[in-house]
């Protein structure tokens, strides 16, 4: 009968793929584009709300202003647009941002965009998700009143989901992500046509609504502005969070590769641009006002709908149906923008594992192809993180953007040395013009992503982003723990010159707990290894059950010597630590090699009754030098598919009687 947990294992994930099959997940640019941008088209649907939020700061009369802020982020997106492509063709491996700056900049550069990443990658799983939580509770009051507990549960079913494989959760993806593009592009068109084209005044659910600046702030050449339109600016740069995952995914492409990547890459931008500036845009023209503290700015009992809500009950006015696809389509897309984190953080984890930063598990794939530890630990931090900030989009958005800004900067910079390295060696003049335009690029991508990452910083800083900080550097420190240890074990492990000293003597201890067919196996076995001594030992922690196994050994005739260690505390595995120390205390270069006999059970519950002992005094018996333990095993019928008959003959030959025995505990 199969296990029920194989079953639902196989169920939520699926039959496991051989590793000859890897090539099947490769994916075309059709499939890669809503897997891989999935995350940068969502963050126009918060973005340009983030812009509007803060702006509010000002009262309605800053409003004006969003052009000129989304302005500013149009241009730094075409930059960094521009100089991933360069990055994709110079590090086709899949390394994206840490190879980079591990290649030209250092391994601590390398792992402060490692950790600056990762960091990034939970971030996009908690945003995303409550965003997408946040946005249907729009249209629907009950998940808006339970939104923590839902956007868990997304995370759950994204998890699962993305367990099943790269390329089975990319057409999964797929339809949702297209159809929020037609559903965004067909809102921005129609809502277009009808303003400039059919001339009519539309009007947001929110544009009467009185807004109130707080602490006294008004629009004006004044310094308080000028911060409130920078801090609107790095606000608003959230739409380029995502850009990076392609860069990373480059591996996971069909061939080309590096030209498949720079194709989707260019399509991303294209498309991320058009919905940003189309729905700042309408906001403007239909005179939707977002605030940041309604309660405070509007009046309490104000129930704020989002940015995408509001455009689309105006410019659907007609057709409702319209307005539902546009929030459900948003929703979506912004819950499985976390895909792409999904897909980002297990592979770059994979390679940090390579390389010794992380745990080894992380390195390995699943049964389905994917790097399921990745996935596993990806979620887990996630909920932490929804859990801790109650899904709260606008709490978790100021953690955001650092990481990966800092990601950007340290990338471009690296690219920059990448080309002045390797352009005194080029001697093809077309080659050489291409890398110096390249570096132009990249040059420029330098400038402007350090630039905003100091805005970043400083606008942000109090409102979170410190949290984003101390937990890189928590990460960094950790990672450079983990490869000092495994650093460390590797020279531990490396072997000398000298050779090695063959031990003088071994001695086998076999435990008993009982005359039956497993002592007996382990009895039979320890002969085989013919040892110098051979000694049966059993722990007396009943005097009466220990005389009557003295007396069925000795009835049987057995020929190997009961020794008998007494325990006046009834403890099993310190009598036999210290018998098993003292046959090594006066000859160290003796070695003793322990027997234990163990039960193999079918069912999980039976482990709970069974081999504890047994695992207590393996656990304490690694620790000492110059033992090694042999684990004896032995088939229950739960576990035998096969001879359980004959099984069942020798059991009936022997009697089980006699003390408690340690598998049994």
């Amino acid at each position: 009968m199969a296990n029920p947990t194989s079953v639902l294992k196989r169920l939520l994930v699926g039959r496991p793929f051989r590793s000859d099959r890897l090539h099947h997940t490769l994916l075309p640019k059709r499939i890669a584009l809503p897997i891989f941008a999935s995350d940068a088209l969502s963050s126009v649907a918060y973005a340009p709300g983030e812009i509007l939020l803060t702006l509010s700061i000002a009262g309605a009369a800053a409003f004006a202003y969003s052009p000129w802020v989304a302005a500013a982020v149009v241009l730094v997106m075409l930059t960094v647009v521009a100089s991933y492509r360069q990055n994709v063709h110079a590090y086709p491996s899949g390394g994206g941002d840490y190879e980079v700056a591990t290649v030209n900049l250092g391994p601590r550069a390398g792992l402060g965009v490692a950790s600056a990443l990762l960091v990034d990658y939970v971030l996009t799983v908690a945003v995303s998700v409550s965003a997408g939580v946040e946005n249907l509770g729009s249209a629907i009051p009950f998940i808006g009143e339970h939104k923590m507990g839902m956007a868990v549960t997304v995370v759950v079913l994204l998890t699962a989901l993305n367990l099943r494989g790269v390329r089975e959760s990319g057409f999964l993806f797929a339809v949702p992500t297209y159809l929020f593009m037609i559903a965004m592009v067909g809102l921005i068109l129609w809502g277009s046509w009808r303003i400039f084209g059919l001339g009519e005044t539309l009007r947001a659910p929110s544009a009467d609504v009185v807004v109130k600046p707080e602490h006294g702030l008004a629009v004006g050449a004044t310094l308080g502005f000028a911060f409130l339109m920078v801090r609107a600016f790095s606000s608003g740069c959230a739409a380029l969070t995502g850009v990076e995952a392609i860069s990373n995914g480059v591996p996971a492409f069909k061939p080309p590769k590096s030209k498949n990547a720079a194709t989707t890459l260019l399509l991303l931008g294209v498309l991320s641009i058009t919905m940003l500036v189309g729905i700042v845009m309408l906001s403007l023209k239909t005179g939707l006002q977002y605030v940041e503290n309604p309660a405070l700015q509007v009046g309490a009992g104000y129930v704020q709908q989002t940015v995408t809500a509001q455009l689309a009950s105006v410019i659907f006015d007609h057709f409702p149906v319209g307005f539902y696809l546009v929030i459900a389509v948003t929703a979506l897309i912004l819950v499985l923008a976390a895909n792409t984190a999904f897909n980002g953080f297990p592979v770059l984890g994979s390679i940090l594992a390579q390389d010794r930063y992380l745990p080894r598990q992380l390195h390995t794939r699943g049964d389905r192809l994917a790097f399921s530890n990745g996935i596993v630990f990806l979620a887990f931090f996630a909920a932490v993180l929804i859990v801790a900030f109650r899904a709260e989009t606008t709490r978790l958005i100021q953690l955001y953007i650092v990481g990966v800004f800092v990601s950007f900067t340290l990338s471009q910079i690296g690219m920059l040395r990448h080309w002045n390295r390797h352009l005194p060696r080029e001697r093809d003049p077309v080659v050489r013009r291409r890398m110096k335009r390249s570096r132009v690029i990249n040059g420029i991508g330098a400038v402007m992503t350090g630039f905003v990452l100091i805005l970043v910083l400083v606008t942000k800083f109090t409102h979170g982003a410190w949290i984003s900080i101390a937990a890189m550097a928590v990460i960094y420190l950790i990672m450079v723990g983990i490869r000092r240890h495994y650093d460390h074990v590797a020279r531990e492990l490396t072997p000398t010159d000298e050779a090695p000293v063959l031990p003088s003597r071994n001695h086998a201890v076999v435990l008993v707990s009982k005359v039956h067919l497993p002592t007996m196996r382990a009895l039979a076995y320890a002969k085989a290894t013919r040892p110098d001594t051979l000694t049966a030992l059993t722990v007396n922690v009943d005097s009466n059950d220990t005389r009557g196994l003295q007396a069925e050994w000795d009835r049987r005739g057995l020929d190997v010597a009961l020794t008998v260690v007494d325990s006046p505390y009834r403890e099993i595995s310190r009598p036999i630590i210290n018998y098993v120390k003292s046959l090594r205390q006066s000859k160290p270069r003796d070695v003793v090699t322990v027997f234990i006999p163990e039960y193999v059970v079918g069912k999980w519950w039976e482990n709970l009754l069974h081999n504890q002992s047994a695992l207590r005094i393996k656990g304490r018996l690694l620790f000492e030098q110059g033992v090694m333990v042999t684990s004896v095993p032995w088939q229950l019928h739960s576990s035998a598919g096969k001879d359980l008959e004959r099984i069942d003959r020798d059991l009936s030959r022997v009697p089980a009687r006699g003390p408690r025995h340690f598998e049994e505990d």
